[in-house]
This record gives C-alpha cells, structure tokens and sequence, in this order.
C-alpha cells in the first residue's frame, strides 16, 4: 500500500515516480531497479489502475500511467515528450482468451481484469467499433481468481506478466490486442505514457527526472541481455524470453505512436469512455511551444 512521503522521509523532499510492477516497464526503469533510484527519488510500485489512482490522489508524482488516463482528466496531467510502452503489432501480454472468435461474443459474458485501464477501452472499441458486438463484461482479479473462462465466461482478458505466464488450454481462441489493432488501424499503439501532475511551466524536478529516465532506456539497451539473466526470477520468465520480449516493445513517444495514441481517443471518445481528443502537452515547455 502506498503511504505518503512525508511520513518515510519527514525531513526530505523528493519525487514520488510510480512504477508498474509488470516487466513491460522495466526498460524505462532499468537503472532505477538495478542500480537503485537516486537520493531525491523514490519508486512506488503498483498495477496500472493502483498508478492511476495514486497519481489522481497525489500520492505521487509521476507515473507511467495508463495512456486513457490522461485523456480522462488531461487539464491535471503533462506527459513526458519521450517515454511510452507500446507496440506496433504483437504486443505478447495483452490477450484475450475466448471459447469462439471475437466476433461471435455478442450477448456473452467477457472478463475484465481490474488491474487494467487502457486495454480494457481497447477491447472495447475492438468489439464493439471493430466487430459490432456488444458482450456483457465483468471484472475479475487476474491475480487472485480462478480462470473466468473455465467458471463460465465466454472470454477472459489478461495483461501483463500474468498473460505472458498463462498457457492457454488447447482449443481456445487467443487474441493478441496489439496485433489486432495494428492489423485494423496500420498504427501502433501506446498502453501507457509517463505522466507528471500539472505544476509550474519550468520544473527542474521533472526536467531532471525525464533525462535520468533517457539516461536509464539507453542505459537498458546497452545491458538487455545482462538484465534479463539476472531479473528472469523477479518476472518469471526465462532470460531469452524475457530479452525478445523486451525488444519487440516500443519505448520511443515517436510521430507514428503519437498518431495512434490520438487515433485511440477519438475512438475512445465515440465510445463515451473520455470527453475528447485531448491536447498532449508536455512537461517540456519548448515541446508544447514546438507543436503549438
């Protein structure tokens, strides 16, 4: 459980930066895991709705948040230019395991896992923009409960290292998110950005946070091989698994992903799950000047 700063460090005042536990963000995170954080840092893990959540309340600063968060409440975020967890194609840990092909889930009963915020919009729009099916949804905690599809559910979806893990039965359908929207839209797509509350135009906080997370995705790239030898414990997954995985993500907020990303929420949008398209703005004040 997260607890406020101030009652760990009463006398230092420091950056909170939220981290998904699930290997996926490791990358981003390398040095900060590996190495350990700086003095004036200190790294407060969590699944992508638990981030969420912190970061509304103010429990921490910065987070690589679920990417339909921002579009929620984008007037108290800014995003870091840089940094996303995405793919353009296969993502290998967001999938839906079904007793049919997704088109044949109208009127069916489709488990949520209740760790997941932005996948679960995704398998929305999939569904019901894509396909034209309209499933009846639940929530379950992938975590903790028996698997959905063999209590009943016509389909399950699963995020994370929990997906990466789970071996599918044979005979059912396995649908990897990732690929079906590449498939259908030709654009990547950003599963979660790294979000900082809105302050001050000028934060030097931030800027040194953004370069220190540079500094640790250059860092990881030149020391793949190596981290996944010695983490393959902490996420369950042999090392070469873990690498391959690794370097099929993307990690740069590049033009193509930037289009997916607004792609998403105007879908999201017509759908009812965000207000709009948002404005991206950023924590670097000559990036919103540069795309004004």
């Amino acid at each position: 459980m997260l607890r406020p700063l101030g009652s760990l460090f009463p006398d230092v005042k420091m950056l909170r930066l939220g981290h998904i536990e699930y290997s996926n963000c490791f990358p981003v995170h390398a040095l900060l895991v590996d190495a350990g954080p700086p003095p004036w840092l200190r790294l407060l893990p969590g699944v992508p709705s638990r981030l969420n959540a912190a970061l509304a309340a103010g429990e921490i600063d910065v987070a690589p948040s679920s990417s339909i968060e921002y579009a929620r409440h984008s007037d108290r975020y800014r995003l870091f230019p840089e940094l996303v967890i995405g793919s353009d194609g296969p993502v290998q840990s967001i999938l839906v395991e079904s007793t049919c092909p997704l088109d044949g889930l109208d009127g069916l009963e489709v488990a949520l896992p209740t760790a997941s915020a932005t996948s679960v919009v995704l398998l929305r729009i999939l569904l019901e923009t894509r396909l034209g099916v309209r499933p009846r949804y639940r929530w379950f905690d992938q975590a903790a409960e028996p698997d959905p599809v063999a209590g009943g559910a016509a389909a399950a979806l699963r995020i994370g290292d929990v997906a990466l893990r789970h071996p599918s039965p044979a005979g059912r359908y396995v649908a990897d998110l990732g690929a079906v929207w590449a498939d259908w839209t030709g654009l990547p797509f950003a599963f979660a950005v790294w979000q900082a509350s809105a302050g001050p135009e000028a934060d030097p906080e931030l800027d040194r946070l953004r370069w220190l997370l540079l500094e640790s995705r250059s860092w990881f790239y030149a020391h793949a091989g190596e981290l996944a030898r010695r983490h393959e414990r902490r996420f369950g997954l042999p090392a070469a698994r873990l690498e391959a995985y690794w370097r099929s993500l993307c990690y740069s907020l590049d033009e193509r992903m930037r289009a997916g990303l607004l792609h998403y929420y105007l879908l999201a949008a017509q759908l009812g799950e965000v207000p709009g398209v948002p404005a991206l703005h950023w924590v670097d004040p000559a990036t919103d000047r540069a795309r004004a």
